[in-house]
């Protein structure tokens, strides 16, 4: 990292701790003003914004229209507020991307089809982007683990390489003298992932939940020797399964944090795991039913309305995730913050499939090696499916550029690279992905038969 980000991120990080002791009055104010320098800013910046909030200038947040993935990157050269960019050339600079080069020299870029399947393109400034380092920070101070000068912190991040992934553009911009990082692919072979873990020897572990589950039994089982001080588990739902074996194998509670390419953290879980607390000064939440309307706490909603206060290059107010979390009843939480928390979240439901491995045996593929292939693969929506005939890919929306035997040409040599027997790939056209009772489409599923392997 850069020194002069590494200041700015840091003097970041000490202004949200000081609001970490605020007043539930105090916050609310914080959220009032930030809420209007943001609107102020979009109005004066983005056509897009002024169209679509058109007579709503001066209407409280909740009367405001819903921004979809599919809405913002259809009108993405009308909602970014640098006039002089433009979709077509950011992703030409995806397709290029090779490491933390910035668009233009200035801006931070990262892609993610997120869980509905339709890539989105997000890009930040240097001050955005110091403001999204901090956010990931918070959680590992609360974890103790800290950015700090004065002590070298080793910190091995297990999810994705892929340049265009905010998790690894993070990582890799985070590698330093101070804090050196060792970034895996979490769809690498997991004999490779240990060696590399064992050498490195990291004071701090991150990775997807399902990732440090399987890295837990490997400890367990004798094959990983690592000592981490502190664990942080990200992306897909931490199961109670997941807890048990990574306590079990570090004797460490793993701290789950909820975060998002779009909004950079979201919420995380305190020392004394009550819950996530939802970062109320750095992004407003709305836990919504199917048709928008507010849903209670103790039940789940079935999306998130989200409206991140420090944005101002690509502005989001009141933009739609499909996840689906539960708030925890009011009541205060012995580390004194005044967060509201989520006990629950659900609907990220991405599988590792286990499929038979080169030389006997099978071999948990995760959900990442998918990613690689489709997340910039022209189509609205896809879905992976795995039964006991092979894979099926679903996609919905078709590109005119958009090419079958190509497809099933790039996931097999990649299932091939990771040392997978690589199944029978069919590329099936659907009109609508298939969803869950809650209105879910999982990326990847398997619905196999496992009986007797």
């Amino acid at each position: 990292m850069e020194l002069g980000l590494l200041l700015k991120v840091l003097r970041r990080r000490r202004r949200l701790a000081r609001r970490e002791t605020w007043s539930r009055s105090r916050l609310e104010a914080h959220q009032d003003r930030a809420l209007r320098d943001l609107r102020m800013h979009s109005y004066a910046e983005s056509p897009f914004y002024r169209r679509f909030h058109q007579g709503m200038f001066d209407a409280p947040l909740s009367a405001l229209p819903v921004l979809t993935k599919a809405q913002l990157m259809e009108h993405f050269d009308e909602v970014i507020t640098d006039r002089d960019i433009h979709l077509a050339q950011v992703r030409s600079f995806l397709a290029q991307m090779r490491g933390t080069e910035r668009f233009k020299g200035r801006y931070y870029v990262a892609a993610t089809a997120g869980t509905t399947g339709r890539p989105g393109i997000f890009l930040w400034d240097g001050d955005e982007w110091a403001g999204i380092l901090a956010s990931y920070n918070r959680p590992y101070a609360w974890g103790g683990a800290p950015l700090r000068l004065t002590k070298r912190t080793k910190m091995a991040v297990v999810s994705s390489t892929t340049p265009w992934h905010q998790s690894a553009l993070v990582g890799a911009t985070v590698d330093s003298p101070f804090i050196p990082t060792l970034r895996l692919d979490s769809s690498d072979a997991m004999e490779d992932l240990v060696a590399r873990l064992d050498a490195f020897a990291p004071d701090v572990l991150v990775g997807y939940a399902s990732m440090l589950r399987l890295l837990a039994v490997e400890a367990l089982e004798g094959r990983l020797h690592i000592v981490p001080k502190a664990i942080f588990s990200a992306s897909d739902v931490l199961t109670d399964e997941g807890r048990r074996r990574i306590e079990a194998a570090w004797e460490r509670k793993p701290m789950n944090v909820y975060a998002a390419t779009e909004t950079a953290g979201i919420a995380a879980e305190c020392e004394h795991h009550t819950g996530l607390h939802l970062f109320e000064d750095l992004v407003i939440t709305e836990v919504v039913d199917g048709s928008y309307r507010p849903v209670p706490a103790g039940e789940f909603g079935s999306k998130l309305l989200v409206t991140v206060l420090g944005s101002r290059t690509i502005p989001l107010i009141r933009y739609e995730l499909s996840d689906s979390v539960r708030l925890a009843t009011p009541g205060p939480c012995p580390c004194g913050r005044v967060f509201t928390r989520i006990d629950a979240l659900q609907g990220r439901a991405e599988e590792s499939l286990s499929l038979g491995k080169v030389g006997g045996g099978h071999l948990a593929v995760q959900p990442g090696i998918f990613h690689r292939v489709m997340d910039l693969v022209p189509v609205a929506e896809w879905q992976v499916l795995h039964d006991d005939g092979g894979l099926t890919v679903l996609v919905a929306g078709k590109g005119s550029d958009f090419q079958s035997e190509d497809l099933r040409s790039r996931l097999h040599e990649e299932l091939q690279r990771a040392g997978a027997v690589v199944p029978v790939i069919r590329v099936e056209s659907v009109d609508r992905i298939p969803r869950t009772p809650l209105g879910k489409a999982p990326l990847i599923r398997s619905i196999a038969d496992h009986t007797g392997t």
